[in-house]
């Protein structure tokens, strides 16, 4: 199964590729959201999409509406990131997320999050 990490920290970004090969994921990494869509769009065997807010060139909140409204797909979305407000964690879910983690979290708490969402498909 693949997973699709996008996130701007490379530091993030390696702890949940690290933890994601260790679980028996093929791992996909973008470094902002044209790059996340741009692998949406060019793989459709994607099992679970790990997203940042606060990215360059297109953040997550557009990448999960990239993914709901013009792919019309509902690959399980996760959203880690430092924002904690609660208008920001509203949105993500009225957008179609299927679960928030707030930055700093344990890759195990995330590992977590990922199994229970494709035990549910």
């Amino acid at each position: 199964m693949k997973v699709l990490i996008c996130d701007d920290d490379t530091m993030t970004l390696r702890a949940m590729e690290f933890q994601f090969k260790k679980d028996g994921f093929e791992v996909l990494k973008a470094t902002n959201g044209k790059e996340g869509q741009k692998f949406l769009s060019q793989n459709d065997d994607i099992a679970v999409l790990v997203t940042d807010i606060y990215m360059p060139m297109m953040n997550g909140l557009e990448l999960i509406t990239y993914v709901r409204q013009t792919m019309r797909s509902d690959i399980p979305i996760i959203v880690v990131s430092m924002v904690n407000l609660e208008d920001n964690i509203l949105q993500v879910f009225e957008l179609g997320a299927s679960s928030y983690l707030a930055k700093p979290f344990k890759l195990e708490e995330l590992s977590s999050s990922v199994k229970l969402l494709l035990k549910d498909e």
